[in-house]
């Protein structure tokens, strides 16, 4: 089973399953439903959320069988030669359907050339051809292009649609993930489906059971593990420096990817926040975490002598950017540590 069949297999087929672009679905739906169909549109947005499966089922929907659905690599083929040939091919009719659909990925891979080159097209388009754009780089599709395109913005999916998504299709294929995997798993995400489901593929294909544990997650991802995310919270709560550095010391030891370490610290922070100020969220944060995590948080955030406080979790949050532009990725993070604890 190759890395990203998971994704295949559960790729939305249909409006109804596509999650996180509610504002994008139903524009579409009322446009088919009108019959307001443009000839050209651009989905933009990151990596991995759905741009390319909406406009799959946006060609079905109007009525576009698999015949007249094109799908063009931009980036592998975007020279002028690539776009003459499509231009002269736009103009056949259909096989069997009332358009012939054209999904352009990574649209903006496009040459300066193959660019004006369809723009002709695009400016007189027949009466049977759609465009779609795909790009994860908007901003480098020409102005004059764009003018010419009705445009959607795709949004990141959130982190608990990304930890649904990873739990159900666990299930559906025999497998239970512990509360505090599968949030990793939807963190490791960083915000595409389809990274979430390539790790949940590796984690799964490695698992020797059934129950996935974080333990399991971390040693297939390389993910840090909840010691060393746990003892720089402690640090924090206690005022020990060295308990701290030596938590970051581990990390850099182990070649831990340094943004995401100090992502996992965000995310145990703001669960402290949340158990200490809002009492009605508890038994929804329990769910979330393993009952070591619960006990060692929730510890925290019942502490009156704990020195961590909102003002820190403001101060990490300011040290956040530092990490991925620092030449040193770790100083960010023993940076922010001496001073909190020093002040």
């Amino acid at each position: 089973m190759s890395e990203n069949s998971l994704y295949r297999k559960y790729r939305p087929a249909k409006f109804a399953e596509v999650l996180g672009q509610d504002h994008i679905v139903k524009v579409l739906e009322s446009s088919i439903e009108l019959g307001n169909i443009a000839h050209a549109y651009i989905f933009s947005g990151s990596r991995g959320t759905g741009k390319t499966s909406v406009a799959r089922i946006f060609a079905k929907e109007i009525g576009t069988s698999a015949n007249d659905i094109y799908e063009i690599d931009a980036a592998s083929n975007n020279g002028v030669d690539e776009i003459r040939a499509l231009n002269e091919a736009v103009s056949t009719l259909p096989f069997d359907s009332k358009y012939k659909v054209y999904i352009l990925d990574e649209a903006h891979m496009l040459s300066k050339g193959a660019w004006n080159a369809l723009l002709k097209t695009l400016e007189e388009p027949p009466a049977h051809v759609i465009f779609i754009l795909a790009t994860t780089e908007a901003e480098k599709i020409p102005d004059t292009v764009v003018s010419r395109c009705q445009t959607f913005s795709f949004k990141r999916p959130t982190h608990k649609i990304l930890k649904d998504v990873v739990v159900r299709i666990a299930k559906k294929e025999g497998f239970e993930l512990e509360p505090s995997s599968s949030d990793m798993i939807a963190l490791l995400g960083d915000g595409s489906f389809r990274d979430a489901q390539s790790i949940l593929q590796k984690v799964i294909s490695a698992s020797k059971d059934k129950k996935i544990s974080v333990e399991e997650v971390a040693l297939v991802t390389g993910a840090p593990r909840g010691e060393t995310i746990n003892n720089f919270i402690k640090a924090l709560d206690e005022g020990n420096i060295e308990l701290g550095l030596s938590a970051v010391a581990d990390a850099e030891k182990s070649n831990l990817d340094m943004l995401l370490y100090f992502k996992m610290i965000l995310l145990k922070m703001r669960q402290i926040l949340l158990l200490r100020n809002a009492k009605n969220l508890e038994d929804i944060l329990k769910e979330e975490m393993t009952d070591t995590d619960f006990a060692f948080l929730s510890g925290i955030a019942n502490k009156s002598t704990s020195k961590i406080t909102s003002k820190t979790l403001y101060d990490l949050l300011g040290y956040y950017d530092m990490v991925a532009k620092a030449y040193i990725p770790c100083l960010p993070l023993e940076l922010v540590l001496v001073r909190i604890i020093n002040n």
